[in-house]
């Protein structure tokens, strides 16, 4: 299995002049250096991260990985970054978004998991988070910001399987260019492409897009 990091945005809502995973974590690491080390003991070899906004920044701090550029970061969203991160890559793969700040079990719980997984927080959630919907068989049908009667939040962490990568990929060129990646899952199970939830809310997990999720990850990873 292999991790691909999603790194490449500019992250204009937090407003900071660097890279939004370089923001250091009460404990002294970076969100993405946190990232790393906990891919890494969990097992991940192969760690690709994807970068764009001021990606120099991102690849001298964090040497011990592979890299990939998004080169149109700018007018492009997560779906094609992933689609970078993606390419030549025939295992199963879980990414991440760049700015999610997640303990060890959550890692844990995707890689054990058989099937395609979307890491799930089952809370209530608002505008701004991306919303699914499973069906009585307990498979994703809907997942987007927009979906209706959300059952609850994919945190921005996803499992899919070596045999379903080039239909992952063929998702992901069929995104605009500001869809973000949940738009190729939804291609997926329009093609009858299996996704589980994987419930993840006993542990403790973050986006950060805005200055208050900043503050609320700040005091829920002090230590």
């Amino acid at each position: 299995m292999k991790a691909v990091i999603l790194a490449a945005g500019v992250g204009s809502r937090l407003g900071r002049p660097f890279p939004k995973t370089l923001s250091i974590l009460p404990t002294g690491e970076t969100i993405l250096g946190r990232q790393i080390r906990l891919f890494r003991e969990a097992g991940m070899r192969e760690i690709i991260v994807v970068v764009g906004f001021k990606k120099t920044l991102i690849m001298e701090q964090h040497p011990n990985v592979f890299f990939r550029y998004n080169p149109v970061f700018y007018i492009t969203n997560t779906c094609k970054s992933l689609l970078c991160g993606l390419e030549d890559l025939d295992d199963d793969v879980l990414w991440v978004n760049g700015d999610v700040i997640f303990d060890p079990g959550v890692i844990q719980g995707i890689m054990a998991a058989k099937h395609n997984v979307v890491a799930v927080n089952c809370q209530k959630c608002g505008e701004e988070e991306v919303k699914y919907r499973t069906d009585e068989s307990g498979n994703i049908t809907a997942i987007s910001k927009t979906t209706e009667n959300g059952e609850g939040e994919a945190v921005g962490m996803n499992k899919v399987l070596a045999a379903h990568v080039p239909a992952l990929v063929r998702g992901l060129e069929r995104c605009e260019d500001l869809d973000y990646f949940e738009r190729a899952l939804e291609f997926m199970i329009r093609d009858k492409v299996q996704f589980k939830p994987l419930d993840i809310s006993e542990h403790r997990c973050i986006e950060v897009d805005f200055p208050e999720d900043w503050h609320a990850a700040q005091q829920m990873f002090a230590g």
